[in-house]
């Protein structure tokens, strides 16, 4: 880090700090932050802190972005960006919040190269260098229930990392000490594996959406090594090395933390 960008960075974490009331009422709510080590939801904190200041929030459809919501999102995208740094997250400024799943129009081509217009209701979407969406209600519960593989604000910031090699193809820009020929072929069979199961009609531990394309098998899987880490590791190892390599971390069990602390 260069001399003024380290001062820019002191000074925001100065000047603008978020409140500690503030940070503890939202995080404490936050297993996918209150499973962290001491050290770690500091670090969290600081990360958030300087996302929030680098980033626009916009509320949609009537939504009113508040504090609380802002920190909500920002804690959890930093979880992921914990040992890669924020600068992972440059390229685009703008999340906007939908009170609950809004509507997208696509055109969809079929088989038969017929154009078909398509509305969909989504949870979440990433643009490569544009905004973030999200619906609120969705986070709400993913973020104070996470269900195993399931967490709407993981999987969509998987996405813009994804991104930073060009396009959502799975395939984020690796780290000098890490094989690009292993992570392929691990990740390809991976995803071969989940198609060839759902084909064949037999059970799969994995969310079916991780099938729908090589950048959601990547989100997807995301999804498991943050929320339930030990499942992924159990089904498939080699899957969880490369991504404890890739985002340089272990996440603890949130299913285990959720049963410690609701017993």
């Amino acid at each position: 880090m260069n001399i003024i960008r380290k001062w820019h960075t002191l000074r925001v974490l100065k000047q603008y700090p978020i409140p500690f009331g503030l940070w503890h009422e939202v995080t404490r709510h936050l297993p996918l932050i209150e499973a962290r080590s001491i050290s770690e939801r500091a670090r969290i904190r600081l990360l958030a802190t300087l996302f929030i200041h680098k980033k626009t929030f916009s509320g949609a459809a009537g939504v009113t972005v508040t504090p609380e919501m802002a920190v909500t999102v920002a804690a959890q995208a930093c979880v992921a960006i914990l040992h890669l740094g924020l600068n992972t997250y440059d390229g685009w400024r703008e999340i906007i919040l939908y009170p609950g799943a809004f509507q997208i129009k696509r055109d969809i081509t079929d088989e038969n190269g017929v154009v078909h217009k398509q509305t969909q209701g989504l949870s979440g979407e990433s643009w490569s260098r544009g905004p973030v969406i999200f619906s609120w209600q969705d986070i709400k519960h993913d973020s104070q229930q996470p269900y195993r593989g399931h967490h709407v604000v993981i999987h969509e910031f998987a996405h813009k990392l994804d991104m930073l090699s060009g396009r959502a193809n799975g395939m984020p820009p690796l780290h000098p000490d890490m094989s690009l020929q292993e992570w392929t072929e691990t990740l390809t069979a991976a995803w071969q594996g989940l198609l060839h199961d759902l084909a064949t009609h037999k059970h799969t531990y994995m969310d079916p959406y991780a099938a729908t394309n090589p950048a959601e098998f990547f989100a997807v899987i995301t999804e498991y090594f943050f929320t339930t880490p030990v499942a992924l590791k159990r089904h498939n190892t080699h899957l969880y090395e490369l991504l404890k390599a890739y985002y340089r971390q272990s996440p603890p069990d949130l299913e285990k933390f959720h049963t410690k602390h609701h017993v």
